[in-house]
């Protein structure tokens, strides 16, 4: 396909034919994700592709229990990684460090331009994908079932195979409520009712059609989608906890030596 077609015809797809993907175009669409920019070209990622059904069944839980974790024929999950840099850096008698809270977000760029480039070049191929917000928010469980070494932290992941479904594109902000030129300009109240307008009215629809989460938006008394946001789908309480176990990981994972010393030869 064009390269406008693909990019403008996204959705996510969480329903998946009962169909593998060849080896063959698995493994263009990750040459496609390492071909993408890196900090320094250093590559701070790795990219586990996930098969194995028992292994899926495990990763539902994680994955909050979505359904395309299991129903779709790979996952691939998308990590910052620094461990691998580490040991180069040691067996050649350089400092080795990477292993501070910049160096992780480092690798979280590098492995989320990784996912986008292999994204498109699935969709290219015919292929659907689902991003899941999981990956980071549950890194900790879904860390442990990939068996992630220390400087191994995932960031993104999403279900990978043939669609099922073919959803309507989803609304996306006007520009003008996204592009600033040169410094950014702040909005006035007026401009944010009128940025958000169309995702108000769509967004609300969508959950009035939906009879499980017209029911959800009933039952909590919701009467706008901002308060669907804040109230149902991403409380300030959910998002601590998250913060909390993302914070916890990066510890465990050695991403948090953030104190001025030496660097370690090894």
């Amino acid at each position: 396909m064009e390269l406008n077609d693909v990019i403008f015809g996204h959705r996510s797809i969480r329903e998946y034919e009962d169909r593998e993907v060849s080896q063959e175009l698995l493994e263009q669409i990750i040459d496609a994700g390492i071909r993408a920019s890196s900090s320094g070209n250093m590559q701070s990622y790795s990219i586990i592709v996930t098969k194995d059904k028992e292994l899926k069944r495990k990763l539902y839980t994680a994955h909050m229990e979505q359904s395309m974790v299991v129903d779709a024929p790979i996952l691939l999950t998308f990590c910052a990684d620094f461990n691998r840099m580490r040991k180069w850096l040691s067996l050649n008698d350089a400092p080795v460090h990477f292993d501070n809270f910049m160096s992780f977000m480092i690798g979280a760029i590098d492995a989320s331009l990784a996912a986008q480039n292999c994204a498109l070049a699935a969709e290219n191929a015919g292929l659907g994908i689902c991003y899941m917000g999981s990956t980071l928010a549950n890194c900790d469980q879904i860390g442990a079932l990939l068996n992630l070494p220390p400087n191994v932290v995932p960031v993104v992941g999403y279900s990978l195979g043939y669609p099922a479904e073919s959803p309507a594109p989803r609304d996306r902000l006007p520009r003008h409520g996204l592009v600033h030129y040169d410094q950014y300009r702040d909005y006035s109240d007026e401009e944010i009712l009128e940025i958000y307008k169309e995702r108000n009215e769509k967004g609300w629809k969508r959950y009035m059609d939906i009879p499980r989460l017209k029911e959800m938006t009933e039952r909590l008394g919701l009467k706008n989608l901002a308060q669907v946001y804040t109230i149902a789908k991403y409380t300030q309480e959910s998002h601590i906890e998250f913060s909390h176990t993302v914070l916890n990981y990066l510890e465990k994972q050695s991403f948090m030596n953030n104190n001025d010393r030496e660097p370690n030869r090894k």
